[in-house]
């Protein structure tokens, strides 16, 4: 593992600014907008949280000054019934620290909504888990990203290895189905296989991987993301753990950063609804909540481009069809959506440039996302590769993210026989 820089001003717990107020909604609701529902809502129900992740994109640490009350909370859940919401995945900073989180997931449950939750598992004690179970939770995901120095060191806290382990032996002893999930950056690539296979013996039902996105903290430390050109290496790894996957009956779920349109996209994505990775379903089939009632298309955008309105100013259903910040991937054309390398792609109207968090974080805006592998492959064709390079440094907010610019380079001589052996690695 690489050392971590420290940057020399870390501010571990920002305080997160309050809530976005009336903003403006467009006033009518298209059939456009009637035609897509939230089936899947990320709730981040506190920004409180026991670790200091590195990598963490909402720098999460200290509660937001204004979170929903129980009341409010239990209310938005009742619109997202309303709205048919079919499962709810409760996150943070961590959800557990919300005093009331039980009384969150007894709601949604006595609704008939699926229920889980995603956790760093530090203070997941036997206690914890088995109220949590008690009140309906039906699966739990635990955050896992390396061996026990790579994953402390990442995580910000020693120890915090062995209590995500312990988090999943005590969720395993009161009978709960347990996932675990994992980023993948430069600092641990390495180390994602035995990461993977650990898992596997701990027991994990599923395993969900992304990419390691330049916003929070990442931000603030680029020497913790992947180059694009290194998508070479990671796609045919995972190809190689869906092997293994398979054969122990663990589910490997690809987020919507890793891939686009290689020779392993059916491997990973085959039993995706299209047999493959459609493009960014930000405020078309998954909803986004913040803590304090901030209303996004998808829970990982930054907050200050992309929050829609909030639940105490709106119904819920009005922000989901009326705000122009949930419209974009509805709205989006390759001709007015796309730019750069996306725009020209073969795949640019089924992809549109794939996750609009990861390009966005990195230039500002969506539509063009070098964290492909067609791309990545296309390019080592012609002997060239993309690298990505910081050119203005994050503010140190919650949901934040720099500048950086692509540098399209020759491959190194040295370094081109290496990618090329990759390259043709088939699944």
């Amino acid at each position: 593992m690489g050392t971590l820089p420290r940057p020399r001003s870390l501010p571990i717990a920002p305080r997160a600014e309050p809530a976005k107020v009336r903003l403006p909604l467009a006033g009518e609701s298209r059939p456009s907008d009637q035609r897509w529902k939230p089936i899947y809502a990320v709730w981040e129900i506190t920004l409180r949280c026991d670790l200091a992740c590195h990598h963490c994109g909402s720098r999460a640490g200290r509660e937001r000054p204004d979170e929903l009350t129980t009341d409010e909370a239990l209310d938005l859940i009742d619109q997202m019934k309303a709205m048919d919401v079919r499962e709810i995945t409760l996150i943070g900073g961590e959800a557990y620290l919300r005093d009331d989180w039980t009384v969150l997931v007894r709601h949604i449950r006595d609704l008939g909504i699926m229920c889980s939750m995603t956790t760093g598992g530090r203070g997941l004690t036997p206690e914890r888990a088995r109220a949590g179970k008690d009140a309906g939770l039906q699966a739990v995901s635990v955050s896992v990203d390396g061996m026990e120095d790579t994953h402390d060191a990442l995580r910000g806290v020693k120890g915090s290895w062995r209590s995500a382990m312990q988090a999943i032996q005590n969720l395993h002893a009161i009978g709960m189905r347990v996932t675990a999930n994992t980023q993948i950056g430069r600092l641990n690539l390495a180390e994602i296989e035995p990461t993977f296979r650990h898992l596997v013996a701990s027991g994990i039902k599923a395993w969900q991987v992304q990419l390691t996105v330049a916003m929070g903290r990442a931000a603030d430390q680029p020497a913790l993301l992947l180059e694009p050109y290194q998508l070479l290496e990671v796609m045919p790894l995972l190809g190689r753990l869906k092997r293994v996957a398979d054969e122990a009956k663990v589910v490997v779920w690809p987020g919507n950063n890793i891939g686009y349109f290689g020779p392993f996209e059916s491997l990973l994505k085959g039993t995706f609804p299209r047999g493959h990775m459609a493009s960014c379903g930000a405020g078309r089939s998954t909803l986004g909540i913040e803590a304090n009632g901030d209303i996004k298309g998808c829970p990982s955008l930054p907050t200050a481009d992309y929050v829609g309105g909030n639940v105490r100013d709106y119904p819920l259903l009005d922000i989901w069809e009326q705000a122009p910040a949930l419209r974009f991937t509805r709205d989006r054309t390759v001709e007015d959506g796309l730019w750069g390398y996306c725009r020209t792609c073969y795949y640019a109207d089924v992809c549109r440039a794939g996750c609009s968090w990861t390009s966005h974080v990195l230039f500002g805006k969506p539509g063009n996302n070098p964290f492909c592998h067609h791309r990545a492959l296309e390019l080592l064709r012609e002997g060239k590769r993309e690298r990505i390079v910081q050119t203005a440094p994050a503010e140190g907010k919650p949901f934040d993210h720099g500048r950086f610019e692509i540098v399209l380079e020759d491959w190194p001589e040295p370094d081109l026989a290496w990618a090329k052996k990759l390259a043709a690695e088939k699944p």
